[in-house]
């Protein structure tokens, strides 16, 4: 059975940069204060680019850093929760912008955990030789959809995207993914609107029960980790490094200590561009590697969690 291999990495940030101090002029709120309940620092905000045009370029970005050809792309799927357009859908216009041709093109829904759900779809279809290499993504502009009178909630969001594209290979590569949902608390942590004849109807902007949606990340994260690593027959200190969703690192801390991986083996990046939902993870993947601490040989467990209620975790080798 042929392997999926991550074979590289990609990431963008929007250029325009607001920090707590930023965030203080304009409602009652701290740095010191976000800091401490969600290690926050920075937000990448978006002006005028799509959640397309940024998806674009962290694929530009994977794509040079795995000596890919566009050409060689056969399948593009793109986690999100903030489409362009009703549709079509965000993998159809990165088609598009990278001259790709004969390929499937499809979004994945599942908010903070879209970006675990679409790679472990992508392994799917190389596992069963439908594709050869695929351009997994993950892009929001969350906020389009904060309410910036809501201190609760829009200290703690950005925009950005990150890209990886795995490859059908001899490799170890992706040695198991599980994946989860539990749609009764859908109620916790959603953006309650729709459209109808022209018109949003409902709230349009994230709504969140901090400390329901605190205590569901941690159990699930938690219980999740444990299942796929005694599934994998792979204990805890054998991972290398632990990359969860970026969203709060006292949530992360706390799962990261009940699976007994020191803090030192996580990598984050929550600090400088805040949860930017299923672009967070491949955020993160992207700095391990490109700053050296990803090596050959390590084994690396990646785990999203989000609105739906969703969660899931994929356990792989580099």
């Amino acid at each position: 059975m042929p392997n999926p291999y991550i074979s590289g990495t990609g990431f963008y940030l929007p250029p325009k940069v607001i920090n707590n101090h930023d965030l203080s002029k304009f409602m009652d709120t701290s740095d010191e204060w976000i800091k401490e309940r969600s290690g926050i620092e920075f937000r990448h905000i978006s002006n005028k680019q799509m959640t397309y045009e940024l998806a674009v370029e962290a694929a530009k970005d994977a794509l040079s850093n795995s000596a890919i050809n566009y050409s060689d792309i056969d399948l593009i799927i793109v986690a999100t929760t903030t489409p362009d357009r009703l549709f079509p859908s965000v993998a159809c216009h990165v088609q598009k912008s990278l001259g790709i041709k004969n390929c499937p093109a499809f979004d994945v829904q599942a908010v903070c955990s879209g970006f675990v759900y679409a790679l472990s779809i992508s392994d799917m279809f190389i596992k069963s030789n439908n594709t050869k290499c695929a351009l997994v993504i993950g892009s929001e502009r969350l906020s389009r959809i904060i309410n910036w009178k809501d201190r609760t909630t829009c200290v703690l969001f950005g925009d950005g995207a990150g890209a990886v594209i795995v490859k059908k290979s001899t490799e170890p590569g992706i040695l198991n993914f599980s994946l989860n949902a539990d749609g009764y608390q859908n109620d916790i942590l959603n953006a309650p609107a729709y459209f109808d004849q022209g018109k949003i109807e409902g709230f349009p902007f994230i709504k969140m029960e901090g400390k329901e949606v605190f205590k569901k990340a941690v159990d699930v994260l938690s219980k999740n980790a444990i299942d796929i690593l005694e599934n994998s027959k792979i204990l805890p200190k054998d991972i290398n490094w632990y990359i969860p969703h970026q969203a709060n690192i006292r949530i992360m801390k706390t799962v990261g200590k009940r699976l007994g991986l020191p803090s030192s083996k996580m990598i984050q990046t929550v600090n400088t561009h805040a949860n930017t939902s299923a672009a967070s993870i491949p955020l993160a993947l992207n700095l391990g590697f490109k700053d050296g601490r990803i090596k050959k040989g390590d084994t690396v467990l990646l785990q999203g969690v989000g609105g739906g209620f969703t969660w899931g975790s994929v356990l792989f080798i580099v």
